[in-house]
């Protein structure tokens, strides 16, 4: 596995800002690097059909370097962990609003395991009175030391409270120890973030009895929060919640 290049895959191909009291929904997925296979694009149509959505927050996605991958109708930017000659692998935010900036970002520390890093999306979009949504699409590292991933997860903060507008923060927070999950909810103390629940919370991946995704958000009201049986697609299954601005 070869450290990504500089070049990011994206299309932008909206240009609607979000309207102040409209509702979206948001669906929030670690793919186990199935989003090539023909098994995980049925399941994530069908799903879509019952919860519509209009952000796709994928973590572990795998994409073609050939750049064909199969919502030709969204708008999305990838941030790549790693990158071989046929692939690339890393989280990718998908939207049928407007990007203003999408921010890829590497963790500084590579896991101890695979000496590889990961990486986590900053995507801006519009608001129709000027200000922002900022969405963090985040996959954790992992198999570091606690103090490594705390530090890793002060950086994301550092970057998040520079923000004064709406804000959701999805995906893999690989919280799976008590010491880990309290400093993920320390970290939502200081951005000010509110934890989604989701009805089946038995369907949310756990390793140690601790889940490992989540969705917080901040300024926004949570309509609704599902979690979503798809057990035989990937190891994690999706989460979604409806917000309205």
């Amino acid at each position: 596995m070869l450290k990504p290049k500089v070049v990011v895959p994206q299309q932008f191909i909206h240009e609607q800002p979000i309207v102040h009291g409209e509702e979206f929904g948001v669906l929030c997925w670690n793919t186990q690097k199935l989003t090539e296979t023909i098994r995980f694009q049925l399941a994530l149509a069908r799903i879509l059909e019952d919860f519509p959505s209009l952000f796709l927050l994928l973590q572990e996605a795998k994409l073609s370097t050939k750049g064909n991958w199969q919502i030709p109708h969204w708008s999305y930017a990838v941030a790549p962990n790693m990158q071989t000659r046929r692939f690339i692998y890393g989280v990718l935010t998908a939207s049928q609003y407007a990007f203003s900036s999408a921010q890829p970002r590497l963790s500084k520390k590579r896991e101890g395991m695979f000496a590889t890093h990961k990486s986590y999306m900053l995507s801006y979009h519009s608001l129709a009175d000027g200000d922002s949504l900022l969405v963090a699409n985040v996959h954790a590292v992992n198999f570091v030391r606690a103090k490594q991933f705390f530090r890793e997860i002060e950086i994301i903060k550092e970057e998040l409270l520079e923000h004064k507008g709406p804000l959701i923060v999805a995906g893999d927070f690989n919280v799976w120890s008590r010491q880990r999950r309290l400093h993920l909810m320390q970290f939502c103390r200081n951005v000010g973030l509110r934890q989604a629940i989701m009805v089946d919370p038995h369907h949310i991946k756990t390793y140690r009895q601790h889940p490992l995704d989540f969705i917080f958000y901040r300024d926004l009201s949570l309509q609704e929060a599902s979690a979503i049986d798809t057990s035989t697609v990937s190891d994690h299954n999706p989460l979604y919640a409806r917000f309205t601005l």
